[in-house]
């Protein structure tokens, strides 16, 4: 029955008497409508109910709130009558009262609008054909709040059975939908593409799909994760959601869909993508930081609930929870590239989210928000946000370039979000937020023809105070949208919020009961759950201890290892625990979520990381421990490099110490194996075991131990879903085998026989040969000896005659790859480098390394120096980059294109634990960054080998000396400080082996800058109308300062851009001294605004004719000045700059704002 057709008195109370609504009808109207007011009125109602002068608090839509402002946050419930007094039973009373007025409230807001068929919801109540996931999910919300707060009474007349199952009817409504797209999903897990994203509207009533992709942007991370969550607390809440094993393992799938959020550019929680709305999607904080809450809640989570047998259990990577982890939190503040803030952080940070525990993070990001989106009428949803203005042509779906501009400081007011302010005030124990949110709320409701209150869904200028509005932002009255403030199109969302917030204010819901799981606790608050499964548990990293058990291969082996004092166990030794590669690992997860009525091929092929490695697993009654990837055999070269694979565990020690966040200690199992112990750098690997009986290595705690003794301390993984799997054969893992030797033999290291590295002539046979016919570099071929020489004889073959050519009785490629492994084995790396080139071989695990860099706010290029680059600006696949590095690098140089592998590789690495060496740099160029080490090298040795015959370790070492000195060294400005008091280019600050002009170009390859250098470049280009040329690039003033605000990183690649168009590294960093001389007179003289054109080139060589004249320098020596001290240099471009000036600059009101906020380079 459609209850607005019921009297107004059944309206409020349906299933109240007549008598009681005779009897408490003066009363409950005065709720209802206020306080002798009318029904449309605005204003803060109170009521005196207890007789005294103070009144009580009262919350937004009517009832008044059961308790005092101090006991506003009291979890008190009604437990039972006995000992209760007459005022206590009045209380309870009243309670019931209240809980049947939001009833009423609920069904004439929410449940009118729900679809029968499908349960779904529509975005705004007058739209009778789409139904949108999200308001559906927060409706739902609404729904089972009311459903928990009637938990508090014994007799509800059934309204909590019928709340909740209509919160079911939503959930399973919108699982239906989405299990209909069961090939999306499974499409999705391999390819993050809008083409395959879940989609997030459907049709009201039969739950079809309704916009095709390129009508509607789907993929919205936030919205899967968003379902996760409330699924997790509805059942934790006793409803029951999931029905059939078909639905286990369709949920278990939607979470492999968030898994991969942070690496997945997404349209983000307002549907539009970048700030731009050009359709081009971004990493965004609020969709990873929403999958990593999704993931947390839902591990270990029984789907049947109580009655549920293991195989309905929930699993989670705990690795990729550790991504979106990170990256989440690299991100806050800020929202995203083109966002400096968004409310979307909101209900991230705070309920229903809570996504972070971290109190400076959680400040610091809620701050950004409240400072630069709250206005009177609500928030902000992100600056330049055109949805709603009257600038916003309805017609067009996106917007042309330059329009955000026109949005400046005009964008939409969103009351909901003081929705979202309450409710966090009330989570944490804020009171005067509570209060300061609710007051601003009250004066933004609306009243419709029944008196219900509804909130507008926005406040938009309207046209004749759009200057005003821009002139003095705030001032101008704003006009409500029809959205919310009329009787038949309520705003579905907001009113869920407000309807949320004042069950919580009016304290016939407690936090607990709107947070069953307890997200809103840190994990180690929460209560502890006795459960077979991993679970979350933050431990502070100088408490953890890593446990680590050392696997001999052989006898043999464990002998040497014990006569230096080392203690090692043989896999035979710890038996029946078995030892599996994480390979192994993964093929056990591939059942996990498989379904052929779906089609759902279950886990998808990933490697298994190091947090995973780290637990021990019961699986059919055996227990597991997996070795970590980097002792799993790889193709790539560098496994052969003992002094890299000593490093790797030192690092991954580190990594796991710092980001354990489960339950038991972790549990990390070295390899040793015959191979390494005949490497010539096995002595380092010894001297680190040795280091791991002291207890601690490089600041990590360990626990070297037998592995049977270190299992009840471990954190074990149960891995039951394979009871319930029909397996048709058994599962092929190989585990890992202990070598048998005939003999003991060895006694130490010395009798050891050593592979020795193969010492070849220097020459190149590529330019010796590569003209000649291919019959006789076949004969040259057959008949040399020469390694190298060999494999790049092939390289011109397989050039010529492409892979399948035979050379002798075998391919061209079958003959590299055996050449590879020997060139691998005598640790020729010129050699084994150039055939893994030539072979197209790629870094293992390399997309995880590229992904951290990007989420260090940083961007990566591969490429060759003055030929074509390839810029990775957001997460790719393995195939997208190889094509990227095979295209854009071997064709110019075939071994620097596994160099800048190797590259990606120790970056990642390196960003992870030291980010403060990539301060100033925006990307990560690794063609100049290559160059950078080349000549570094050649700075501090003398006639060193071509880099290539570096070894891996050494080329990791190099790599972290160039960043740890160009950084140390690098020539910056101080704020406010003279040129001739800069100290830091003294000689005697210099290191020894470097001179100035050797600093600046490898700070010029790195284009390393000084912090807030591109924000302070947005100022001087402000103040200058011509632009400034760069090399041959121009920026103008316009449109770009239209275009790009000062915060936005698009502003700094554009500029980073025309920086690296000069070839010479350091010419390159002399313009960035420039800039900075420029940026500091322009501030000492703020009247001044030059009307040319700043050109880089001419203030340069202006400034290098004025020094040669001075030093009488001849004219050719030109490198004097790039070898000079910035205290010299600064001077003569600070004349330079002031002679320009005077020649063509006007006096004018300087212009000059610097707000709180900027662009820095971190």
């Amino acid at each position: 029955m459609d209850t607005t057709t019921l009297k107004p008195d059944f309206t409020v109370f349906p299933e109240m008497s007549l008598e009681a609504l005779h009897r408490d009808g003066p009363r409950r109207e005065r709720r209802r409508f206020g306080t002798g007011t009318s029904s449309t009125s605005n204003t803060t109602l109170m009521v005196n109910m207890h007789g005294n002068d103070s009144p009580r608090r009262r919350s937004v839509l009517g009832p008044p709130s059961l308790f005092s402002s101090s006991q506003r946050n009291s979890d008190a419930g009604f437990e039972g009558l006995e000992g209760l007094t007459s005022s206590s039973l009045d209380d309870i009373g009243t309670t019931i009262a209240d809980l049947d007025f939001y009833y009423g409230l609920v069904k004439r807001q929410l449940l009118r609008y729900q679809s029968c068929t499908t349960g779904l919801f529509p975005d705004n109540s007058s739209d009778t054909t789409v139904g949108c996931v999200r308001s559906s999910i927060y409706a739902g919300m609404a729904l089972w709040s009311l459903c928990q707060a009637y938990k508090r009474i014994d007799d509800d007349r059934g309204k909590t059975y019928e709340l909740g199952q209509t919160c079911v009817l939503c959930l399973r409504g919108i699982l239906s939908c989405w299990m209909r797209q069961s090939k999306r999903l499974e499409a999705f897990k391999s390819q993050q593409t809008p083409t395959h994203a879940l989609h997030c509207k459907f049709h009201l009533n039969t739950g079809e799909d309704i916009y095709d992709v390129k009508d509607y942007d789907h993929l919205q991370i936030d919205v899967v994760s968003l379902y996760l969550l409330f699924l997790v607390q509805s059942l934790s809440s006793g409803l029951q959601v999931i029905y059939t094993m078909d639905e286990v393992h369709f949920i278990q799938n939607l979470v492999y869909y968030v898994e991969r959020a942070y690496r997945t550019p997404d349209f983000g929680m307002w549907e539009r993508g970048t700030v731009y709305n050009n359709r081009t999607r971004e990493v965004n904080a609020s969709s990873i930081g929403l999958a990593k809450a999704a993931l947390e809640a839902i591990n270990g989570c029984n789907l049947f609930g109580d009655k549920g047998a293991s195989w309905s259990v929930v699993y989670v990577d705990i690795d990729a929870h550790n991504r979106n982890r990170s990256i989440f939190e690299t991100l806050l503040p800020r929202e995203s590239d083109t966002k400096f803030v968004d409310a979307a952080l909101l209900p991230t940070i705070s309920f229903p989210g809570f996504a972070t525990h971290d109190q400076v993070l959680y400040e610091a990001a809620k701050l950004n928000v409240v400072k630069n989106l709250a206005g009177t009428y609500g928030f902000k949803r992100f600056s330049r946000d055109g949805f709603g203005t009257v600038l916003e042509d309805p017609n067009k779906r996106f917007y042309e370039d330059g329009k955000v501009q026109e949005f400046d400081h005009v964008e939409c007011e969103w009351p909901m979000f003081f929705a979202f302010m309450v409710i966090d005030g009330v989570f944490k124990n804020n009171n005067a937020q509570v209060d300061k949110y609710q007051d601003l709320m009250r004066k933004r409701l609306a009243y419709n023809d029944k008196g219900d209150p509804v909130l507008p869904k926005y406040f938009y200028v309207p046209h004749s105070a759009m200057e005003d509005e821009r002139a003095n932002p705030g001032s101008q009255h704003r006009v409500a949208s029809n959205d919310g403030s009329c009787n038949n199109d309520l705003h579905i969302w907001g009113q869920s919020m407000l309807i949320i917030s004042d069950l919580l204010t009016s304290h016939l819901l407690s936090v607990h009961e709107l947070d069953p799981i307890r997200r809103h606790l840190p994990s180690y608050s929460r209560p502890k759950l006795d459960s077979r499964y991993s679970a979350f548990e933050v431990t502070s990293a100088n408490d953890l201890v890593v446990q680590v058990v050392m696997i001999a291969e052989s006898m043999r082996l464990q002998a040497v290892l014990q006569t230096y004092g080392i203690q090692t166990q043989t896999p035979s030794e710890i038996e029946p625990v078995q030892i599996w590669s994480q390979w192994e690992m993964v093929k056990v997860y591939q059942h996990l979520g498989r379904n052929e009525h779906l089609k759902l091929k279950g886990r998808p092929k990933r490697p298994i990381g190091s947090l995973g490695t780290s637990k021990v697993y019961r699986l059919s009654g055996q227990t597991i421990l997996c070795y970590p990837l980097i002792f799993s055999h790889s193709d790539f070269y560098l496994a052969h490099d003992m002094a890299l694979l000593t490093a790797d565990i030192k690092s991954e020690l580190q990594f796991v110490s710092r980001c354990w966040r489960l339950s038991g200690r972790p549990t990390v199992a070295i390899l040793i194996t015959e191979n390494n112990m005949r490497d010539p750098q096995f002595p380092v690997m010894l001297e680190f075991l040795s280091q791991l009986r002291t207890g601690s290595v490089d600041n990590v705690k360990v626990r070297l131990g037998r592995l049977q003794n270190l299992i009840a301390t471990s954190c074990l993984e149960h891995l039951d879903f394979l009871h319930n799997v029909d397996l048709g054969t058994p599962l092929d893992v190989e585990c890992f085998k202990q070598l048998h030797n005939d003999h003991i033999g060895y006694q130490a290291l010395t009798d050891i026989p050593k592979q020795r590295p193969i010492v070849e002539d220097k020459r190149d046979f590529k330019s010796e040969f590569e003209n000649s016919s291919t019959s006789d570099i076949l004969a040259a071929l057959l008949g040399s000896f020469h390694l190298y020489g060999s494999i790049q004889m092939l390289g011109i073959i397989l050039k010529r005659e492409g892979p399948n050519f035979m050379v002798g009785d075998m391919s061209v490629t079958h003959r590299l790859d055996i050449l590879n492994r020997k060139a691998g084995s005598v640790r020729n790396w010129a050699a084994v480098r150039y055939s893994s080139s030539l072979l197209g071989q790629m870094a293992d695990s390399i997309t995880p390394f590229v992904t951290q860099i990007l989420a260090n706010g940083k961007q990566v290029t591969v490429g060759t120096i003055g030929e074509d680059f390839t810029l990775f600006s957001k997460p790719l696949t393995p195939d997208e980059i190889k094509i990227a590095i095979y295209t854009k690098v071997q064709p110019y140089n075939v071994i620097a294109a596994v160099l800048q592998q190797e590259l990606i590789v120790y970056c990642g690495k390196l960003i992870v634990t030291n980010p403060e060496l990539f301060a100033g740099i925006l990307k990560v160029r690794m063609g100049w960054v290559l160059l950078a080490l080349d000549l570094y090298r050649s700075m501090i040795e003398r006639s060193p080998e071509p880099i290539e015959n570096c070894s891996p370790s050494s080329l990791r070492r190099l790599l972290r000396m160039v960043l740890e000195e160009s950084k140390k060294y690098q020539l910056t400005f101080k704020k406010h400080l003279r040129p001739q008091e800069e100290p830091s280019d003294s000689p005697s600050k210099s290191p020894p082996c470097m001179t100035i002009f050797q600093i600046r170009q490898i700070n010029g390859c790195l284009t390393r800058v000084p912090e807030r250098f591109y924000s302070n470049l947005w100022d001087v280009l402000s103040r200058s109308p011509g632009g400034f040329i760069i090399g041959h690039v121009l920026i103008p003033q316009q449109p770009t300062l239209t275009n790009m605000k000062r915060t936005d990183f698009s502003f700094a690649h554009l500029i980073e851009t025309a920086l690296n168009t000069f070839r010479q590294p350091e010419y390159k960093q002399l313009v960035v001294e420039l800039f900075c001389v420029l940026t500091a007179f322009l501030r000492r003289n703020p009247e001044i605004e030059y009307v040319g054109k700043f050109c880089t080139d001419t203030l340069i060589s202006e400034a290098i004719e004025m020094f040669k004249k001075d030093q009488d320098i001849p004219v050719d020596e030109t490198m004097i000045f790039f070898n000079a001290p910035v205290v010299t240099t600064s001077g003569y471009l600070a004349r330079a700059i002031v002679n320009n000036v005077l020649r063509g600059s006007i006096l004018t009101q300087s212009r000059l704002n610097v707000p709180d906020h900027s662009c820095p380079v971190q």
